[in-house]
């Protein structure tokens, strides 16, 4: 695989590996990935207690995204760059309003932040990004100075 081409790329590119890693990291060690979470891991669960099916399932999620995120980075995909901004800043807001609403443990929060701070990082990227190609444009848009005055050893 390539690496990232820009700044808003590399964004992409930390939150695409740690969301597979994260997610490999909960089809293998679930309890694990819990405990990160801070979420309580009883010795024995009740029956009716679907948390590993959601764990699989949210886990498989993460790693799957991980490989989407990836591929944009190998491709340089930057609408999808676009599209992650503001749909991590929802995820934010609904990360944040479950810990708030006591929904999710106050140690979820930094799964929130995480999400936040990265939409940001990758904002800040898009916006670098744009102003190095548009400095560069205008770098070639001004006339050659090697082309005005003829080569020294010019037939006239």
């Amino acid at each position: 695989m390539r690496l990232p081409r820009s700044g808003a790329g590399w964004t992409i590119a930390v939150f695409g590996l740690l969301a597979l890693l994260l997610g490999a990291l909960g089809l293998i060690w679930p309890e694990t990935q819990l405990r990160l979470l801070g979420f309580e891991v009883p010795t024995e669960r009740a029956p009716g207690d679907y948390t590993g099916t959601f764990l699989t399932a949210s886990s498989m999620a993460s790693f799957n995204m991980g490989v989407y995120y990836l591929l944009a980075v190998a491709t340089e995909w930057r609408p999808f760059y676009r599209f992650t901004v503001w749909f991590r800043l929802v995820t934010f807001t609904v990360f944040t309003i479950a810990v708030l609403s006591d929904v999710a443990p106050d140690r979820f929060f930094g799964v929130a932040a995480w999400e936040g701070l990265g939409a940001v990082a990758t904002a800040v990227g898009l916006w670098w990004d744009a102003r190095r190609a548009a400095a560069a444009a205008a770098g070639s848009t001004r006339p050659d100075d090697s082309a005005a005055a003829p080569a020294p050893d010019a037939a006239r």
